[in-house]
């Protein structure tokens, strides 16, 4: 079927971004893009899939940026909007964009035999706009009271919404693809694991696990994130705190800055397990759309460069940015923070 109109999309720019050296908090990588914004991350994917398959229906994913922009709004009957302050819409919307770059970028280097082709990249690319939704509450989640609760199931609650929604755009033949690949971007099911009987399905997950994890760890304030949000979700998510092999308590994580020092061992472990060994470093096809860069490693690098200083000389003051929250509530931040202190006292402080 055609493609959406050429007009609709603004003329291509600089990818590495006429502003680079000012990075704003609330654009991506290239400071070009504002990934607050569903229909700026719209825009900036549709030119980028125009571009590689002209004739490609973008219809679905039109419709699944409106929806999501509902649903993470808390505009949509049946869903509380979201309320996760480190995967927040934000996040989705930068890893989308990621993972529309990661395509199209592959896509010009595949073999034939290798190619995606416009409805697969268009799934995928639906399929990582909804890979967190499972963070979202519904109708019947009254037991939780944030939807970080639902951090250790949360890719099995998403794969259970595509297989609802992708039939409503059109797409039902790629739930039972989706069941398997969404799981590149979690930890609920060992990444050998995962099966699909085609090749392009395999790649098109590393991609999408690869958008999830450098899209994260690239971001101008990843590291103020994870001291902030990402801690809170951990102790609302139960993965803070665990039991020990005699069954005592056991504390992982006691804090937000012991989050942070134990970050450059997961960033490792993370880009040895994951990007460079399972997803085949899968992130080094975005050179060719980078003219022979990859913006994204270097962030990554950067940040971490920048950890190490701050945690060599424990000024924890330099991690002084305060990125926007993008959640359906303008009071959820307090609202988390007063949760997390009771789970803190529940489960740490008490006899």
């Amino acid at each position: 079927m055609a493609g959406m109109a050429d007009d609709r999309w603004p003329a291509p720019r600089d990818p590495l971004g006429e502003h680079a050296g000012n990075r704003r908090s609330d654009f991506d990588i290239t400071n070009t893009v504002r990934v607050s914004s569903p229909q700026a991350v719209l825009r900036a994917v549709g030119q980028l899939l125009l571009d590689e398959w002209p004739d490609a229906d973008q219809r679905p994913l039109a419709r699944a940026f409106s929806d999501f922009d509902a649903m993470f709004a808390g505009r949509m009957p049946g869903f509380a909007g979201v309320d996760t302050v480190y995967h927040d819409r934000q996040h989705t919307l930068d890893v989308t964009l990621t993972m529309a770059r990661l395509v199209v970028s592959y896509e010009r280097q595949a073999e034939p035999m290798w190619k995606l082709g416009g409805e697969r990249a268009i799934a995928g690319l639906i399929m990582a706009l909804f890979h967190d939704v499972g963070y979202l509450r519904r109708e019947g989640d009254a037991a939780q009271r944030n939807g970080a609760e639902f951090t250790r199931n949360h890719v099995s609650r998403g794969i259970a919404f595509l297989a609802e929604y992708l039939p409503q755009i059109g797409l039902g033949h790629w739930a039972a693809i989706a069941a398997e690949i969404v799981h590149f971007t979690g930890y609920e099911r060992a990444l050998p694991d995962i099966s699909v009987d085609d090749a392009r399905d395999l790649k098109l997950g590393h991609l999408l696990g690869t958008a999830d994890m450098i899209t994260q760890m690239a971001d101008r304030c990843y590291l103020e994130k994870c001291r902030d949000r990402l801690y809170p979700e951990f102790v609302l998510g139960g993965t803070a705190f665990g039991t020990g092999a005699d069954g005592s308590r056991e504390v992982r994580y006691a804090s937000g800055l012991d989050l942070l020092r134990q970050t450059p061992e997961f960033v490792a472990k993370t880009r040895s397990e994951r990007l460079d060994s399972a997803f085949g470093r899968i992130y080094r096809c975005l050179e060719a759309l980078f003219e022979g860069r990859n913006p994204y490693i270097e962030a990554i690098d950067r940040n971490m460069e920048f950890l190490e200083r701050v945690l060599r000389s424990e000024s924890w003051r330099m991690l002084r940015r305060n990125p926007p929250l993008t959640t359906a509530s303008a009071d959820t931040m307090s609202t988390v923070r007063t949760l997390m202190v009771g789970n803190i006292t529940k489960n740490w402080l008490a006899d």
